[in-house]
């Protein structure tokens, strides 16, 4: 079941909201239970066998992670770790075998010249942010930062439905305090945001993503069947698709953190206008930040603390106010970024691009490391830097993205190529046959065949470059969601007075006539648009 449809919007969140706060008049215990059927009821929508998967899966989590309480108490560190190692490797071993198998025998297919017949498997919805989200909580048991848990706060944990599927990762000891003292009763507070929250990710989703999709699939299609794409079209596919995936990703975010407010429980933040930052390390700070989260803490950062104990013990220098020798930076912080990424690559699908996508994103964030190092030491004024590097950073760090984006959504490398050597100018420029008079003296400068007339589909290449021009200022200038909606903390942590919007003026939401009418509208908007072409982006994972 996804929350851009009829039956969710319609009857599922409303029945289950309403039985919620019906038991919560009786017992607490009764409507958090409550929660736990209706998720697993909202999971097996879709293909009622992926509960047979999920459930036995989270009994085996529940076990072990009982068992390295009981040995962590009984102060045995050699079983504990066991433990651990057992668990991390049979929660992995489930998201290989459904994720990742047939790409394993892809790849030995195309390696070794074989010819494996294999069956194609049905992936079962949000298995990566499942499987995340069970090793990090088997992490924190194991590192004393959970001290105890019952069967019911696990299972209410893992299986709470707004961020089952697509996230975010969260944290039991983030979640399990608000679950212990959640009123389970109606709330007009919670109920007005929460349905603010959730109707501005539908109209993110349905009206704009899914409004960019058919136009920017149009170009990748014309990529796929082999026909080349100049310079305005592969712009047009890179731009176009990092915003349709833009939006798809913060509605959804958008409409999570709504569907739990509801609930009376806040999600962390997941997203957080990552197209308006000037260097792509503050991109990943805010671009899926329970996934960089998870991975700075799980695999960054045991990566490099490993390494800085080698080094500390051969006497070797790290880093330091002077910087860092180019052996520190390629062990300390190259290295592991470029794992990290490579992992997240391989953690958003089983496939050439994305394991691309990945590498590239780590290419970026070490260039961007070292840039730092050297900023620091060569340019003693922080004024003008800003003032120069501000603007120059935020066009390069869209460049960067919209590139690797081209990476992400191509359905072969030799599709890829074409749209980023069209980027590149290298397939040349076609334009319209009524403009073409006005840059043909451009035919002197460049190559006679270099600029042509007639671009393809001209009509639908004119339509989407209109709603980029129209969506591009909601991404990268308006105030967010949660700037808008800060007054009443929308996400964990996220307060009033929070950093200003690239505009510099601040809209706060607040429960009034004139919100309520322009709310009401943005829902109808949505609410109208349901059902029509959609996408399937960021659910996939």
């Amino acid at each position: 079941m996804l929350f851009n449809s009829h039956f969710f919007v319609f009857v599922f969140l409303p029945v289950a909201l309403f039985v919620y706060f019906a038991l919560g008049r009786l017992s607490r215990d009764w409507a958090l239970r409550w929660i736990i059927v209706a998720s697993l009821i909202f999971y097996a929508w879709w293909r009622p066998a992926n509960v047979f998967i999920i459930v036995p899966a989270m009994l085996v989590n529940f076990t072990v992670a009982k068992l390295i309480l009981y040995y962590g108490r009984e102060e045995k560190p050699a079983a504990t770790k066991l433990l651990l190692t057992l668990g991390i490797v049979f929660n992995l071993t489930v998201l290989g075998y459904f994720k990742y198998t047939n790409f394993f025998f892809t790849a030995s297919n195309d390696l070794f010249g074989s010819s494996f017949v294999f069956k194609e498997i049905v992936l079962p919805l949000g298995i990566s942010f499942i499987t995340f989200q069970k090793i990090a909580f088997l992490m924190d048991v194991h590192g004393r930062k959970i001290d105890s848990f019952r069967f019911q706060d696990f299972f209410s944990f893992v299986l709470f439905f707004p961020q089952l599927i697509a996230g975010p990762i969260v944290h039991y000891r983030e979640m399990m305090p608000q679950f212990h003292s959640v009123s389970c009763r109606f709330s007009q507070t919670d109920l007005s945001v929460g349905a603010t929250l959730f109707f501005f990710g539908l109209f993110k989703k349905v009206v704009i993503a899914d409004s960019l999709a058919p136009l920017v699939s149009s170009i990748y299609m014309m990529a796929d069947s082999g026909q080349t794409v100049s310079l305005i079209p592969a712009w047009l596919a890179a731009v176009g698709f990092t915003f349709q995936i833009y939006f798809d990703f913060s509605g959804y975010s958008d409409m999570a953190l709504g569907a739990a407010r509801l609930f009376g429980i806040r999600l962390p933040v997941n997203f957080n206008s990552p197209l308006r930052t000037s260097n792509i390390i503050d991109f990943w700070l805010r671009w899926h930040v329970s996934l960089t989260r998870f991975l700075t803490a799980y695999v960054y950062n045991p990566i490099a603390l490993r390494f800085t104990r080698k080094r500390m013990a051969a006497g070797k220098s790290g880093f330091g106010r002077n910087g860092a020798s180019l052996g520190a930076f390629l062990q300390l912080l190259m290295l592991p970024t470029i794992v990290t990424m490579f992992l997240s690559g391989l953690w958003h699908g089983a496939g050439y691009l994305f394991i691309l996508w990945g590498l590239m994103h780590g290419i970026y964030l070490t260039v961007n490391h070292a840039w730092r190092l050297f900023a620091n030491r060569k340019w003693p004024k922080s004024e003008r830097y800003e003032q120069i590097m501000r603007p120059l950073g935020f066009v390069i760090t869209f460049v960067c993205v919209a590139a690797s984006m081209v990476v992400f959504r191509s359905l072969s490398l030799d599709t890829a190529a074409n749209i980023l050597a069209g980027m590149a100018g290298m397939n040349g420029v076609e334009v319209p046959g009524g403009l073409y008079p006005l840059v043909s003296w451009l035919g002197s400068v460049f190559p006679a065949s270099f600029i042509q007339p007639g671009l393809p589909n001209a009509a639908g290449m004119s339509e989407l470059g209109l709603l980029l021009l129209l969506v591009a200022p909601i991404a990268l200038f308006l105030p967010n969601t949660l700037q808008i909606l800060d007054r009443f903390e929308p996400a964990i942590g996220v307060r009033e007075a929070g950093e200003p919007n690239l505009l510099r003026f601040n809209v706060s939401w607040r429960p009034s006539l004139v919100w309520a009418v322009f709310v009401i509208a943005i829902a109808a908007a949505g609410t109208l648009n349901i059902g029509g072409y959609t996408e399937f982006l960021y659910w996939q994972f």
